[in-house]
């Protein structure tokens, strides 16, 4: 009897145990108020998006000084999704039921933050969506920090057209949501202003495409005819660095042709030789060379965190930033992390942004920005040559789409519609 007597002693010992350790484990989780962070690490996509995931790291250690959030501190929950647009899904899920996460910053192509986003609806969580996209969608469990086409891509378009004389135009793209929606509205908005169909080309590649001799031999000729030509880009990820080489092989400069980009800032060219492009353009709503108090310190803090005094900064972390600390804002507003109280919380909220200014959320869960546009320097950095008066409001639904004229967003009493007719007078998707 006496080795049953102590083996009913270790298995007692061993179930209290585990009691214990789940206790505390529960008692740490109720300690901190979790983040997740959903960004590539690896793939394609990770040029772009491990940045952003330091960024987030820097921003929670920096909220964490000061005494943390509703007197707990912010535990940062790291997934890779790695450039696997399904992935993002699963990671998403991952984050919301298994983790617990009170809010999800991350994504950024157009095609990740559509696989996360029946998730965060199913499961009513919040996330941060940081990066320029195509518009046409208003969610209550999404914030876009981001711009929307009349941020960047219908400014960018005046700028080329009104300021450059722009009369042919390259739409290249990489073969996703993001760049075939923009483009289908400039292509509306170009029409619109009286540029005919031959004078538009369009152009898409695969993710990761590194062949682009032909395709740049195509443009070259395309901008042979005597009329002014440029090529707007919503070519993401790596696959820039080969366009970008390849145009300088085949001498397409910014005087013959002038490319902006829509997904190229700093950290893009930090890793190639930006001599042969200098003059070509990019439209952001921050560049780094912004002469500002605040991004001054900005800078000083990533230099500072990330240990490199030579890594740079964009526009999709100054995103990560605003929207951050709007989170933080919004949060203690409520006094808790619930998603609804938060989330309402956050429409008005207001928040300095690097460039000068306040940036401000918006009815339609966008943020209202300046627009920049820069020339690329020797340097790797931007600078600016245009910009707009004042803020812009983000549109989530564009005027030059027949089909979404008429749509508004307005997560506010009465409509509370991310997608709200405004001639049947109805909501046709997601309502509070």
């Amino acid at each position: 009897m006496k080795p049953l007597r102590n083996l009913q002693t270790i298995i007692a010992l061993i179930a209290f145990l585990s009691l214990s350790l789940l206790y505390t484990a529960n008692l740490r989780a109720e300690d901190t108020i979790k983040v997740g962070i959903l960004h590539s690490l690896s793939g394609t996509m990770a040029i772009s998006e491990t940045t952003l995931k330091d960024t987030m790291l820097m921003l929670i250690e920096e909220q964490n000084k000061k005494g943390g959030l509703l007197g707990k501190k912010l535990e940062a929950v790291v997934v890779d999704p790695a450039s696997n647009w399904p992935l993002f899904a699963e990671k998403a899920r991952e984050l919301l039921q298994k983790q617990k996460v009170a809010a999800i910053f991350g994504c950024w192509t157009s095609v990740s933050r559509k696989s996360v986003l029946p998730v965060v609806e199913e499961l009513n969580g919040l996330l941060f969506y940081p990066v320029q996209y195509e518009g046409e969608e208003s969610s209550k469990n999404v914030f876009y920090t981001g711009a929307a086409p009349n941020q960047q891509a219908i400014p960018a378009v005046d700028y080329l057209m009104n300021d450059l004389g722009v009369k042919r135009w390259v739409l290249a793209g990489t073969d996703y949501v993001y760049p075939r929606t923009t483009n289908k509205i400039l292509e509306a908005y170009l029409k619109s202003k009286g540029v005919k169909e031959k004078d538009i080309l369009i152009n898409y590649t695969p993710f990761g495409h590194s062949d682009w001799q032909s395709i740049v031999a195509d443009i070259k000729k395309f901008g042979s005819t005597g009329k002014k030509t440029a090529v707007v880009s919503t070519i993401n990820g790596d696959a820039n660095v080969p366009f970008y080489k390849e145009l300088g092989n085949q001498g397409i400069t910014a005087d013959k042709l002038p490319v902006v980009a829509f997904s190229v800032g700093e950290e893009e060219l930090s890793g190639i030789d930006t001599k042969p492009l200098v003059g070509h353009l990019a439209a952001w709503n921050y560049f780094m060379s912004v002469d500002t108090k605040e991004n001054a310190e900005f800078i000083k803090k990533w230099h500072t965190f990330i240990k490199n005094p030579k890594r740079v900064t964009n526009d999709p972390m100054e995103a990560h930033y605003i929207g951050f600390n709007m989170w933080v804002k919004a949060v203690e507003k409520a006094g808790t992390t619930d998603t609804d109280a938060v989330a309402k919380a956050l429409v008005g909220m207001e928040y300095p942004n690097l460039t000068g200014g306040l940036a401000k959320m918006n009815k339609a869960h966008h943020l209202s920005k300046p627009v920049l546009i820069g020339e690329i320097q020797d340097d790797g950095q931007f600078q600016t040559v245009w910009q707009t008066k004042g803020l812009v409001d983000g549109d989530a639904w564009s005027d030059y789409l027949p089909e979404s004229k008429p749509i508004i967003a307005d997560w506010t009493p009465p409509i509370n519609c991310g997608n709200y007719n405004t001639k049947t007078k109805k909501c046709s998707g997601q309502k509070y």
